[in-house]
């Protein structure tokens, strides 16, 4: 039996909905407010969500600048013209150096691993060799706050640390990845992703673990406010853009409307007067007298979330300039941080590869594939990850004060033989608005579309689990899973199950090939649902998709459950 949470959610009254657009919801703390020339003066009657929501941490770094986007950008260009990363002859020398004694000892043990032949021997050599590489990464990991000469960044990247490890083609595909990120999506290889982290523009992966640089007090509530800003600042870019979206789709059904009104039948014996309107040409007039209502309210809601939105603006640059002043944009991580960003991607790696996989670090010849389509590159990543969006369109989005934003995590190109994509974390613990979640992706899998659905199926989960907190047994995507799950006495991981059914939501049932069991394809036809051009699609292949669509209309005309 299910149990449910003994919670009542009453709608919004329309008072309060205005009173939250109209005012800034983003409280700043009184000593900033003060230093700013702000009022700080609150309400004697504090509101739900100042005592309910997630609080941000006192030590907060700042927002990556990234804009919240309605769709990922279009890629044409996958390739650029090939660059000399691996030409020169001093590639592995350069990558060795500087870095203490750990080079010889990784030099010493690649050699003894790559000469001998005996598998026991080997093995062992092996695994002595990846203990040491891992010590070197880590290394050159400390030092990515500065640039990175070229063979240093291509070990991170993309674990080349003897380019003759792969054959000429293979180097030429590598120097062929774009380098640089001029998408804007949140997509990064591993020196990038460390250098943000060094430069703070984005949290380490184990805030609580980690030592940030010394700043003072103010310094740190000052990024906090900031990052807390930047956030409520993207919120209300995206509702402009929707508002105004809202008033230009409904222009255009008035236009619609109007036209219709103007065209009149003829009444030939009365001098071809234009004869009154039809029923039809009637029931228009009045929803356009519904829709200019609409416009109205629309527009009302337009005109103060651009008045808050410049309000926040003036705010970020307040407190950028104040950031300035108190040195707190200069409060970027010590070179402990970064080291210990590293061993978690390298928990990541792990969690791609699995226990019976390749573990071992550095690029080889035979472990690679000979196409750029078939390696995880940001644009290939990008492009599936968009196709994979259109037949699950609520993947990204969140709804968070009744706001809903689609908020794309932060994905991390891993130079791993893994199998399958992670989820690390579904959002940023201090963040549930705006924070972006983390999700690893092996750059050299055996079929990279694959591996980036089963990390969507790891999101989609982990973002129900806490979503449903305490309940996830029973209430929710993860509650009805479990429950099904249960009822039919199977073992092992459920989650694991969750996303290997999402697996075949995706690659299957979204094709009309019935491969789940009935109450699943339930389950995620209501939850995890098709958008309604393929629903309309699937519902003439096969009397299961049928029925679930006449669920849907009987839904609908009832409004709702």
């Amino acid at each position: 039996m299910a149990f449910t949470r003994p919670w009542v959610q009453f709608p919004p009254s329309p008072q309060r909905e205005m009173s939250d657009s109209k005012n800034n919801s983003q409280e700043l703390d009184p000593e900033i407010a003060n230093l700013l020339g702000l009022d700080s003066n609150k309400s004697d009657n504090p509101d739900f969500f100042d005592l309910f929501a997630d609080e941000a941490p006192e030590e907060e770094v700042q927002g990556d600048g990234l804009e919240i986007k309605e769709k990922f950008v279009e890629i044409t260009k996958f390739e650029q013209d090939p660059k000399p990363y691996f030409n020169d002859k001093d590639y592995y020398k350069i990558a060795l150096s500087g870095e203490g004694e750990i080079s010889q000892k990784v030099h010493s043990l690649l050699s003894d691993f790559l000469k001998i032949t005996d598998p026991k021997e080997k093995l062992t050599y092996r695994e002595r060799f990846i203990v040491a590489y891992w010590q070197l990464a880590a290394s050159i990991a400390g030092k990515c706050g500065k640039p990175l000469p070229v063979p240093k960044k291509m070990l991170l990247r993309f674990g080349v640390l003897l380019q003759t490890l792969i054959n000429k083609d293979q180097r030429l595909m590598l120097s062929s990845v774009i380098e640089d990120n001029d998408t804007g999506e949140p997509i990064f290889y591993v020196d990038e992703w460390l250098s943000k982290i060094a430069a703070g523009e984005i949290n380490p992966s184990v805030t609580d673990e980690t030592k940030k640089s010394k700043v003072g007090k103010l310094a740190r509530k000052i990024n906090s406010a900031l990052e807390k800003e930047r956030g409520y600042n993207q919120s209300l870019s995206a509702l402009m853009k929707n508002k105004a979206s809202a008033i230009k789709d409904t222009e255009a059904l008035i236009l619609e409307k109007a036209a219709s009104i103007r065209k009149h039948d003829r009444i030939s014996k009365y001098e071809n007067i234009s004869a009154p309107y039809s029923t039809e040409q009637k029931s228009f007039l009045n929803e356009i007298q519904e829709l200019s209502k609409k416009l109205l309210q629309y527009d009302k809601e337009l005109s103060y979330t651009i008045e808050n939105l410049e309000n926040s603006l003036e705010k970020v640059k307040a407190l950028e300039q104040k950031a300035k002043e108190e040195g707190a944009e200069e409060a970027a991580v010590d070179s402990q941080v970064l080291v210990e960003e590293l061993m978690s991607l390298r928990q990541m790696i792990k969690m791609t590869i699995g226990r019976k996989g390749n573990h071992f670090p550095v690029l080889m010849q035979q472990y690679m594939k000979s196409h750029i389509k078939d390696i995880a590159t940001r644009e290939n990543v990008i492009t599936i990850l968009a196709e994979i969006e259109k037949i699950d369109p609520g993947l990204f989005k969140r709804t968070f004060k009744r706001q809903t934003n689609r908020i794309v995590p932060y994905t991390i190109l891993l130079p791993s033989y893994g199998e399958v994509g992670v989820c690390w974390e579904p959002y940023e613990k201090f963040n549930r608005a705006t924070g972006r979640g983390r999700i690893g992706i092996p750059i050299f899998s055996k079929e990279l579309k694959n591996a980036i659905i089963y990390a969507m199926g790891d999101l989609r989960w982990q973002i129900a689990k806490e979503t449903a907190s305490y309940y996830w047994m029973e209430e929710g995507l993860t509650g009805r899973y479990y429950q099904w799950y249960t009822a039919k006495k199977m073992r092992g991981d459920v989650k694991e199950a969750f996303i290997n059914d999402y697996f075949l939501w995706i690659t299957k049932e979204a094709d009309g090939m019935q491969k789940l069991d009935k109450e699943v394809r339930g389950i995620f036809w209501r939850n995890i649902p098709f958008p309604q051009e393929l629903k309309d699609k699937l519902r003439n292949r096969g009397f299961f998709y049928n029925e679930l669509y006449k669920k849907d209309m009987n839904i609908a005309m009832s409004d709702g459950y």
